[in-house]
């Protein structure tokens, strides 16, 4: 069983950071989802990978906490397309940066970012980076699909979809399996041109065009074989691989016991 953040007292909360936890921080965001998907499914997929992912980690060892997701990520990109609510890259940054700081300064000097939405990973690692010069803490980042993806190929052959692609064939599947109620079944396409050069080129470089760095209309494939059946295939081998990825970056970061408080249990900065 995993503990919540938001459930716990001051005193609660300051004894487990005492006691080595590590904080896990969901980022999520809330934007267009092409014409069929709600504004949310990055928030219902992130939330949902991170309680079974944290749930199943907290079983096998691991100490970890979760925090609330943050509802709200960097998505400029969809704005043109309406029904997205953004925060700019720079104010993006420093929140991350206010949340881990805030923590650190609250004793918990071990931090884990579990990032559901593309567009916030660059973003996500840099502010994991940040606050590991200016705080003596541990810190990682990782988005969900990354983590998962050689267990996503080896667990479903079968499917052609992109991963995790944009309000494509994955995410609708992940949201029919979720909340099937909010998909639009009547606007799935069949259909759907692909960009070839998305996504293409070695890891770690970027190619882009504007209006389209999120697939033509606002989204990167069709839908028309995505079912509930195989999102919740997809859910099972995300959280097993994510957890199993929660409790090695734990058991790192636990590792290190030789870190300096400034005395009354909080983690100072480098100086």
């Amino acid at each position: 069983m995993f503990t919540r953040f938001d459930k716990l007292t001051r005193e609660q909360l300051n004894g487990m950071a005492s006691q080595g936890y590590a904080v896990v921080v969901p980022l999520g965001a809330c934007e267009q989802h092409g014409p069929h998907l709600p504004t949310g499914t990055d928030n219902f997929i992130c939330d949902e990978i991170s309680r079974r992912a944290v749930a199943e980690a907290v079983d096998i060892g691991a100490k970890l906490i979760l925090a609330p997701l943050l509802p709200v990520g960097s998505s400029a990109h969809h704005i043109a397309f309406g029904g997205t609510i953004s925060f700019s890259s720079a104010t993006y940054l420093s929140i991350l940066k206010d949340i881990g700081a805030s923590l650190a300064d609250s004793g918990f000097n071990r931090l884990i970012f579990l990032n559901g939405h593309g567009g916030n990973e660059h973003l996500m690692h840099q502010a994991a980076s940040d606050l590991a010069v200016t705080h003596l803490a541990w810190t990682a980042s990782a988005s969900y699909w990354n983590v998962a993806r050689e267990a996503l190929a080896a667990a479903c052959p079968e499917g052609s979809f992109p991963v995790p692609g944009h309000a494509g064939g994955f995410e609708t599947s992940l949201i029919l399996s979720l909340a099937p109620e909010t998909v639009c079944d009547d606007r799935i396409g069949c259909k759907h041109p692909r960009r070839p050069w998305m996504a293409a080129g070695p890891s770690g470089a970027f190619i882009g065009k504007q209006g389209e760095l999120t697939g033509v209309d606002g989204y990167t494939d069709p839908s028309g074989l995505a079912t509930g059946e195989q999102g919740e295939r997809y859910l099972n081998t995300i959280a097993a691989a994510v957890a199993k990825w929660l409790l090695a970056t734990w058991k790192t970061m636990d590792g290190d016991t030789q870190a300096e408080t400034d005395g009354s249990g909080n983690f100072a900065p480098n100086r």
